[in-house]
C-alpha cells in the first residue's frame, strides 16, 4: 500500500514538472553535451519557428547567426569543469522567417540518472529589448553629438559677441574724448547704457558656455569644511553690514569631489543670497551642515530670510533672468549659474521654501575617498 502511495505520488509530481515544462513562457530545452536536442517545450518552437521535429533534426549552430558562433565556448568549458554552475549569454539566431532575433540564452548543468551530464538551456527572447536599447544608444551618440555642436556654437557667439560688445564699449570711449559734449546727451548715454547691459549679457552667456560636465578623473578632493569656513571669510563685511549671524556645522573631515573655483562659487553665492534676501523683521541667520548618504554629501544652506513661493516660482527658480523680489541688484543669474556648475561635478541641487520663514538648500556633492 506504501509503495503503491509512493508511486502515484511520484507520478503527480512527474505530471506537475512535465506541465510545468511544456506550459512556461519561456523556452527551455534538455541539450546533450554534443548540443543535440534532447527535449524541448512548446516556447522554444514559438521562439525560433521551427517544429519540434525540425528541431531535433538540425545543428543548432547552423541558426546561429555567423559572428555569435563560439560565444559559449569559454564559459562552457568553465561549466564542464565545474568552475560555474550556470551562466548566460546574448546570441542572435536565425527565425526560420529568415529574421534576426536575439535571444538570452541561460545554461546549467544537471545530472540525470546514472551520472549523465545534460544541459538546460533556457531561451528569452530580447529582440525587442535590444531594439529598444540600440535606439537609446543611437539617441545618445545623437546627443551628444548635437550638444558638442552647440557647445561649438555657443563659445564661436560669445567669443563674437565678447569683440563686437568690447569695440563697441572702446568706440563710446573715442567718442567721448573727442566730442566731450555728448556726455551731456541724454540719446547718447541710453546708447551707452545698452552697450554695457550688453557686454553683460555677454559675459554671463561666456559664463555659461564655459560650463560642461567634468570627469572624475579632472576632480580634487576638496574639504567642505575649510571651503566653507574660506567663503564665510571672504563676505565677513557683507555678513556684519548684515548683521548676519552664520553658524558652520559642517563635519570638517568630509571631503567632496569638485573644481575649487566652482565650490567657492556655489558655497559664496548661497550664503549671499541669504543675507541679500534677508527678512527686515530679523536679523539673518545662516545654517550650514552636511550629513554623508551613500555616495554624496549633502551640504545643507539653510536661512530664516523672505522665503520663495514655490508653488508660484518653484518650475523658474533655477531659470537665467528670474528674479523673485524686489531687489534692485537681483539680475536673476547667480542661482542658473551655481546649478549649472553643481549638476557639471556630478550633483544636484533640492530646496525647501516657505513665504516669510526662508529656505533651505540642499547640494548633493559626489563623495570623495580619502
Amino acid at each position: 500500500m506504501k509503495v503503491s502511495n509512493h508511486l502515484r505520488n511520484f507520478s503527480n509530481a512527474y505530471d506537475v514538472l512535465e506541465r510545468t515544462f511544456n506550459n512556461t513562457y519561456n523556452g527551455i530545452a534538455i541539450v546533450n553535451l554534443d548540443g543535440n536536442w534532447l527535449k524541448v517545450n512548446e516556447s522554444v518552437c514559438d521562439i525560433f519557428g521551427y517544429t519540434r521535429w525540425e528541431l531535433f533534426n538540425m545543428d543548432i549552430n547552423n541558426i546561429v547567426y555567423a559572428q555569435d558562433l563560439g560565444i559559449h565556448e569559454e564559459k562552457f568549458e568553465n561549466l564542464i569543469n565545474g568552475n560555474i554552475d550556470k551562466y548566460r549569454v546574448k546570441q542572435r539566431y536565425f527565425h526560420k522567417n529568415g529574421s534576426i532575433i536575439w535571444v538570452l540564452v541561460s545554461v546549467s548543468l544537471v545530472y540525470f540518472k546514472g551520472g549523465r551530464p545534460h544541459m538546460i538551456w533556457q531561451f528569452t527572447d530580447v529582440t525587442n529589448r535590444k531594439k529598444s536599447e540600440d535606439k537609446l544608444k543611437t539617441m545618445l551618440r545623437v546627443a551628444k553629438e548635437q550638444n558638442e555642436r552647440l557647445t561649438s556654437f555657443a563659445n564661436i557667439v560669445t567669443h563674437n559677441l565678447r569683440s563686437h560688445s568690447g569695440n563697441l564699449s572702446s568706440l563710446t570711449g573715442f567718442l567721448e574724448e573727442d566730442y566731450t559734449y555728448l556726455t551731456a546727451n541724454e540719446n547718447y548715454q541710453l546708447l551707452k547704457k545698452a552697450i554695457d547691459n550688453l557686454q553683460e549679457t555677454v559675459s554671463h552667456l561666456t559664463e555659461v558656455a564655459k560650463i560642461r560636465e567634468i570627469e572624475d578623473s579632472k576632480m580634487e578632493a576638496l574639504n567642505l569644511y575649510d571651503y566653507s569656513q574660506k567663503a564665510t571669510y571672504n563676505i565677513i563685511a557683507l555678513a556684519q553690514n548684515a548683521e548676519a549671524i552664520i553658524y558652520n556645522h559642517i563635519d570638517e573631515d568630509v571631503c567632496v569631489k569638485g573644481i575649487p573655483a566652482y565650490l567657492d562659487s556655489i558655497i559664496l553665492n548661497f550664503i549671499t543670497n541669504a543675507i541679500k534676501y534677508k527678512s527686515p523683521k530679523r536679523k539673518p541667520i545662516i545654517e550650514l551642515s552636511s550629513r554623508v548618504d551613500d555616495d554624496y554629501v549633502i551640504l545643507k544652506i539653510k536661512d530664516n530670510g523672505l522665503g520663495i513661493d514655490l508653488e508660484k516660482f518653484g518650475d523658474q527658480l533655477f531659470q537665467m533672468y528670474n528674479t523673485f523680489h524686489c531687489n534692485e541688484d537681483a539680475i536673476g543669474i547667480g542661482l542658473f549659474i551655481t546649478k549649472n556648475h553643481i549638476e557639471s561635478l556630478g550633483g544636484k541641487v533640492e530646496v525647501i521654501s516657505k513665504v516669510d520663514e526662508g529656505s533651505e538648500f540642499s547640494v548633493f556633492f559626489k563623495k570623495a575617498e580619502l
